[in-house]
């Protein structure tokens, strides 16, 4: 413990310089600028920036790209609140109670609650990053096959809490968002499935184009065939509650914290899928789960909590075993090897410096990203002032533009407006989209976990391995908990009457 503070220190001192300190800075700014534009994600945000870092000493590049990684998480929700448009996969998440919240006129509780979510939630992610680095890596690496699926199949029963009452709509959209997935190469076989001899579709449909359509163009798309004409936003009071206001959600900060980034940890896992299920296990811990999805500060605090501290479980795998955990890792690797490193173990010895001064470096992002939130935030939510007519076209921009950059192809851009009239047709008929994104999400994952644990230990992998065992029977539970509830309710409510 004391080589760590120690080393730690060293990274502080590294960090309290000039262009450090810019760098850092800048980064954030970049980051939060981009992760608010729709389509553009952390991992690419954090690709646009590299090559800035071939000059610089590996230390002061590697501060910069955290510092658009972590900005970037964050940028997300300002467009996800304030106009339902996720910037991030992971936003989409925060949009939930987000943006509901922003038509409620409470929209300075819900840029607040996500704002400083996601900077404790950023700290916890850090600080288990440092303490538990190489230990948490290894036993991630011990992950099976099967023990994947079933971290997916855990991950799918959130979709028991998401339609509500209507849980009938939400499993019908989840299983929509799972077909989705069979279009494109078989992930074993190798083989095109559903492509109509497209080759675009190789790869299946782009999930951020997709994202970007159910979510903004669906909403858009709904209000145009309600608009009324001289019809405005009603004018929204912005003002950030004060400090006591968050200790009411400070646990949900916590447990989404610790959740986030141990699900963040896991290579392939990602914000998206800690955002989602951190959002259900808060949903079900609430005293007012009645609220998620209409408004809940629970439900932003989880998500953007979640989302952040899944950054830091990210670069466990990254940095102590040179495995890349997200997208985002990927690029940062990257940039590790320009500059000649090989990140593993060895690389705490031989280059403490570079590795605490990339710990350190996420706390001081934190800091910068609370204080570009602070300043910034009322010059956000000035988007809401717009009249219709012209908010409803920038939106539309945004979107086009965004799924377009993606990847430079007219092909994005169709996408986003399939997946617009899709959320639209949701939207008309009470149908969540949430669920949709689940499956797309998940999908891929499930299956090629699923015919890989099969091939390697057959079906006994999922009921001899006690891991997989375990979190089967948990998300069994999940599912069936709400339905017995109801049903003994039923039955309490037809004995009271006789």
């Amino acid at each position: 413990m004391m080589d760590i503070l120690a080393n730690l220190g060293g990274g502080f001192g590294i960090m309290f310089t000039p262009m450090a300190i810019l760098l850092c800075l800048l980064g954030v700014f970049a980051g939060v600028t981009f992760g608010a534009i729709p389509g553009i994600s952390p991992s690419m945000a954090v690709a646009l920036l590299l090559p800035m870092t071939f000059t610089l000493e590996p230390v002061l590049g590697m501060v910069l790209l955290l510092g658009a990684y972590k900005g970037a998480n964050y940028g997300g929700s300002v467009s996800a609140v304030l106009i339902n448009t996720p910037g991030t996969p992971s936003a989409a998440v925060t949009a939930f109670d987000g943006y509901p919240m922003t038509k409620n006129g409470r929209v300075g509780e819900a840029m607040g609650i996500s704002l400083y979510a996601s900077v404790f939630g950023g700290i916890i992610g850090t600080v288990v990053l440092i303490a538990f680095a190489q230990p948490l890596a290894r036993v991630a690496l011990q992950f099976w096959p099967s023990e994947y699926f079933a971290l997916t199949i855990l991950g799918l029963t959130t979709v028991a809490t998401m339609g509500g009452k209507n849980w009938q709509k939400a499993l019908v959209a989840v299983v929509f968002g799972l077909l989705l997935n069979t279009i494109g190469m078989d992930p074993i076989a190798g083989t095109r499935r559903f492509t109509f001899g497209d080759m675009r579709l190789l790869d299946g449909l782009s999930l951020i184009p997709a994202i970007i359509g159910l979510f903004a163009l669906g909403e858009l798309f709904y209000n145009i065939e309600h608009y009324s004409k001289g019809e405005k936003f009603d004018k929204l009071a912005y003002k950030l509650p004060k400090v006591r206001y968050y200790l009411t959600v400070w646990k949900n900060i916590v447990r989404s914290g610790v959740l986030g980034t141990i699900i963040g940890i896991f290579p392939g896992a990602g914000g998206t899928i800690a955002a989602f299920i951190s959002y259900d296990v808060e949903k079900r811990c609430s005293k007012k789960p009645e609220e998620f999805g209409k408004g809940s500060p629970e439900g932003v605090a989880a998500a953007e909590s979640s989302n952040s501290a899944s950054a830091g479980g990210a670069l466990v795998p990254l940095l102590a075993l040179g495995i890349p955990g997200s997208a985002t890792a990927a690029v940062l690797l990257g940039s590790l090897l320009v500059h000649g490193l090989n990140p593993g173990p060895e690389m705490f010895v031989e280059e403490p410096e570079l590795v605490y001064g990339m710990f350190a470096s996420m706390f001081m992002a934190n800091a910068f990203i609370l204080l570009v939130g602070l300043v910034g935030a009322n010059l956000f939510v000035r988007v809401t002032d717009l009249k219709k007519t012209l908010l409803y076209p920038l939106i539309f921009t945004f979107a086009i533009v965004g799924s377009y950059a993606v990847t430079s192809s007219m092909y994005s851009v169709v996408v986003c407006v399939v997946f617009g009239v899709i959320g639209w047709i949701f939207r008309r008929y009470d149908y969540p989209p949430a669920p949709v994104v689940l499956g797309i999400v998940l999908g891929s994952l499930a299956e090629l976990s699923f015919r890989q644990a099969l091939i390697i230990g057959g079906v006994e992998s999922f009921y001899k391995r006690p891991l997989t065992l375990i979190m089967l029977a948990i998300a069994v539970a999940a599912v069936a908990a709400p339905i017995v509830k109801k049903r003994m309710e039923e039955k309490k409510a037809a004995d009271s009457r006789f």
